[in-house]
């Protein structure tokens, strides 16, 4: 069955809303329509559809118009066995002492290496993208330091694979994972399972710390929030909060002009820069709580 896009981008979150909702009452109706703000500081968001026929292209140009966005672009997708695709283009990857890999290379298991398998279907989180490497790097990092946690939290944990590290790494520690999505807590489930790891870390749905599991455990000698710079800057009076003095923070899903904002943010609840590193268009940070 085919599928197509329409995707288009506007200044503002209430429009964008609007017109999503708009969206939705065309014909014929789009099996899904996504808003998301664009991480790059324009201001810009972007609102598209999907469709499993050819959408109405004067329907779409007429609620551009209203809605004051740019002409929607629309695109059919190629019919693609994602999964398979994963797995041809994704290969392990070495992080410092860890190995991220899919159970299709399960044969190239290095003996020196910490393994964390993360299933292609489960792609965001693989290690692959530039945030996550650059975190579990961080974390290689402070291991080489001397660095040892007693506890941790992973937020906005996606696959979990950071709080997995830790986990292999501080067997003793308290762990625990948030997600705000439903979804992202059960692949976490899954991922600890499959990796023989059922139990080693608290996964649960929450946003930020908003759990009594998380305000318990607290305070955390390690913290890692590789999510986006807007929901960082507004999380950043949280992680002072919950975490123990002089304990570390690893901080990515930042865009390199944001960084010096993320930077001086934590600088003002008196977490302090320590590291930053950059790989591909996305920076990662190590910060330090006062002693």
């Amino acid at each position: 069955m085919p599928t197509f896009t329409a995707l288009t981008t506007l200044t503002g979150k209430a429009k964008a809303e609007a017109l999503g909702e708009a969206m939705e009452r065309l014909i014929p109706e789009p099996t899904g329509v996504g808003i998301f703000e664009i991480e790059d500081g324009s201001g810009l968001w972007e609102v598209g559809g999907y469709f499993t026929e050819m959408p109405d292209h004067a329907g779409l140009a007429l609620l551009a118009a209203v809605h004051e966005a740019k002409p929607f672009a629309v695109s059919e997708l190629p019919e693609t066995d994602w999964v398979a695709h994963v797995r041809r283009e994704l290969a392990p990857v070495e992080a410092g002492r860890f190995f991220v890999y899919g159970s299709h290379d399960a044969d190239k298991l290095p003996g020196d290496k910490i393994p964390l398998l993360i299933e292609a279907a489960m792609a965001f989180g693989t290690g692959h993208h530039g945030t996550t490497l650059g975190c579990l790097k961080a974390l290689d990092h402070l291991l080489d330091q001397g660095f040892a946690a007693k506890t941790v939290a992973d937020i906005g944990c996606g696959t979990a694979v950071l709080a997995m590290a830790a986990a292999r790494v501080w067997t003793e520690a308290k762990i625990l994972a948030s997600d705000i999505d439903e979804v992202a807590v059960d692949v976490a489930e899954a991922n600890m399972e499959a990796n023989g790891m059922k139990g080693a870390v608290h996964c649960l749905e929450a946003a930020g710390f908003d759990a009594p599991a998380l305000a318990e455990a607290a305070p955390y000698d390690l913290i890692f929030a590789n999510i986006l710079k807007g929901p960082l800057v507004a999380l950043s009076p949280d992680v002072a909060a919950h975490m123990a003095p002089a304990g570390y923070a690893i901080l990515s899903g930042i865009l390199h002009e944001q960084a010096d904002d993320v930077i001086a943010v934590y600088a003002e609840n008196g977490i302090n820069l320590v590291q930053r590193t950059e790989i591909g268009e996305w920076t990662t940070l190590i910060l330090q709580k006062a002693a």
